[in-house]
């Protein structure tokens, strides 16, 4: 999912301030998926602000939110976007990218900054809005059909009771993006759930009380397109099995 930070140009504190929460550049997909084998990736990039240019400056994190220069790289790292256009931004394979693990996804964050023209304007903080997605690059070994709704091995997944919580275990070579828990198929979204990352091979905890989650829990994740679907799970003492995957708003 897309995630928006602001940073702010000028750090001065005025009597007047005048600014928008609405971001100028804004990109068409919230997920890349780099298979192995691909040169490049680009990404479409647009202006929607008509009356005004914007710098666009991006750079690529690792998963610990650190400023790499490889096994990417970025096309180019700043440029101009005229008022009202479009333009795309390039992830480009480099040194270091046959370093990396043939047996499972490796996740890295593309971040998509936007600096505003210079105000004319006396008393105005201008705001730098920052978009961040995930790129994951998935080796040959596991690559996917382009057609497919979800990746291999979905319904693999389990949860198991800890502590009063439900910890994922995702046994799949892929990761796994949660962005809500519900108390069956067809209930709410869990009040103050955190979205969760699962890696490869891995586990985390859900940040919402299993008495909150119930006996047939359903985790809302995000497909390579961007899409929710959920994932119904169905409680026995201890151990929870997935169901089948679901489009949310789908009634049996």
């Amino acid at each position: 999912m897309n995630l928006r930070t602001v940073t702010i140009l000028w750090p001065t504190i005025f009597l007047l301030i005048t600014s928008t929460a609405e971001a100028a550049l804004s990109v068409e997909r919230s997920r890349i998926i780099f298979n192995e084998g691909d040169k490049a990736v680009s990404l479409g990039v647009t202006n929607n602000n008509t009356q005004d240019p914007y710098l666009a400056q991006a750079w690529m994190e690792n998963e610990k939110e650190e400023k790499i220069s490889g096994p990417f790289m970025i096309l180019p790292p700043v440029q101009r976007v005229e008022a009202g256009s479009k333009t795309r931004v390039r992830i480009q394979a480099a040194t270091g990218i046959a370093t990396l693990p043939g047996d499972r996804e490796s996740v890295f964050w593309l971040n998509l900054r936007e600096i505003p023209p210079k105000s004319d304007k006396p008393n105005v903080l201008m705001l730098a809005m920052q978009t961040r997605m995930k790129v994951f690059w998935r080796p040959k070994s596991i690559k996917v059909d382009p057609s497919a709704d979800t990746v291999p091995g979905t319904s693999t997944l389990t949860l198991a009771l800890h502590g009063g919580r439900y910890e994922i275990h995702n046994p799949t070579p892929y990761h796994f993006s949660f962005v809500e828990v519900r108390n069956g198929l067809h209930g709410k979204g869990l009040a103050n759930f955190e979205p969760v990352m699962v890696e490869p091979k891995g586990k985390a905890t859900l940040p919402v009380s299993a008495a909150q989650a119930g006996n047939t829990p359903v985790l809302m994740f995000i497909n390579d397109y961007g899409s929710a679907r959920l994932l119904p799970f169905r409680c026995s003492g201890t151990t929870c099995t997935a169901g089948k995957v679901e489009m949310p708003g789908e009634k049996n």
